[in-house]
């Protein structure tokens, strides 16, 4: 496999598939992966019981140990591998805070990211795996994680209108959305090999729309 792109970041909602993709895509072409802890996140089992109160340290939590990741992934890069796929982009971090924190937490998050979003490099290909939400929660209860089993749709509608908006607004890094539906890349090589095109394929700065 041969990209363009030597730091590809791929996104979507809760139960899209992002990480099953990048483990896919490293036995492929052996990329080097970046791979989110969020099970390390000691305050994310009792946020899905009582969001208002623990909100604040689940994000906070996240945003450090994203920037971590990320700041020892850039300063020791693997000279073996040709490119990095992550299975999230740090912007991720905002987007979640704006929606589960108050306003007054969320201008004093908000600073903290700034400070951290500027000391490693933006993706240069931003893959959304979109799904429509009955089919998230159906993968949700797939997979059958204790701490999301409350996740309910209205949350994953606000979590997708989210990313949304903010994709709508990148204008410095290609962005394609891969309108999943149902489809299972796991299981139907054509669907993955039709994304190892798409990412092999050089994309025009801005937002467009691909159904594999």
């Amino acid at each position: 496999m041969r990209t363009t792109y030597p730091f590809i970041a791929i996104e979507g909602n809760i139960g899209a598939g992002k990480t099953t993709l990048c483990h896919q895509l490293s036995a492929h072409s052996g990329c080097s992966l970046v791979l989110e802890q969020f099970t390390d996140n000691p305050f994310l089992p009792p946020f899905y019981e009582q969001p208002d109160r623990y909100a604040f340290p689940v994000e906070l939590f996240f945003m450090t140990e994203r920037h971590k990741q990320l700041l020892e992934h850039f300063s020791h890069p693997d000279l073996f591998r040709t490119f990095t796929v992550a299975d999230y982009f740090f912007v991720k971090t905002l987007l979640f805070a704006k929606n589960n924190l108050s306003e007054e937490e969320f201008r004093l998050f908000q600073r903290l990211f700034s400070v951290l979003n500027a000391t490693f490099p933006k993706p240069d290909l931003l893959l959304y795996l979109h799904r429509p939400v009955e089919v998230l929660l159906a993968q949700i209860k797939k997979r059958g994680r204790t701490i999301e089993r409350n996740i309910s749709p209205s949350y994953l509608l606000e979590i997708q209108e989210s990313y949304f908006d903010y994709l709508k607004t990148e204008t410095e890094t290609p962005v394609v959305i891969l309108d999943l539906g149902s489809m299972d890349f796991q299981q139907d090589f054509r669907v993955f090999n039709a994304i190892v095109d798409i990412i092999s394929a050089p994309h025009p700065i801005g937002i467009q729309t691909i159904k594999p």
